[in-house]
């Protein structure tokens, strides 16, 4: 099993930046694919970021795109995002997740941290 524990969250105002990062233990989880996810009060979980188990490639969500990046070092157990040009729509509780295989649908995940509180004022 893996179990990731997410960081790294905080208030921040519009325009700046933070780095969130998912530390997870167990033997596996350098050849699972890693995700992030959010969710806003009142709204469903929405995809962020994927990244496969290597690291070579990765996909992000169209409201993401060319101001988040997810980056992954297998030799810590650790999956980051790093998030920059931030607004007030991506205040979110933000979470990681394992996968088995390449996706981006939510319930395709198997393990999920507790997620970490991202609050951008503007």
């Amino acid at each position: 099993q893996v179990h990731p524990v997410e960081s790294g969250g905080g208030l921040v105002q519009a325009g700046g930046s933070l780095r969130l990062s998912c530390a997870a233990s167990g033997r596996t989880f350098s050849s699972g694919v890693m995700g992030w996810f959010r969710q806003a009060p009142g709204k469903e979980r929405e995809f962020v970021a994927v990244i496969n188990s290597s690291g070579s490639s990765t996909y992000y969500a169209d409201s993401t795109k060319g101001r988040f990046t997810i980056s992954r070092d297998n030799t810590k157990n650790t999956v980051y995002l790093q998030m920059n040009s931030l607004k007030p729509e991506d205040t979110a509780v933000y979470y990681c997740a394992v996968a088995a295989y390449w996706t981006v649908v939510a319930n395709q995940y198997n393990y999920w941290g507790q997620g970490t509180q991202v609050t951008v004022s503007s």
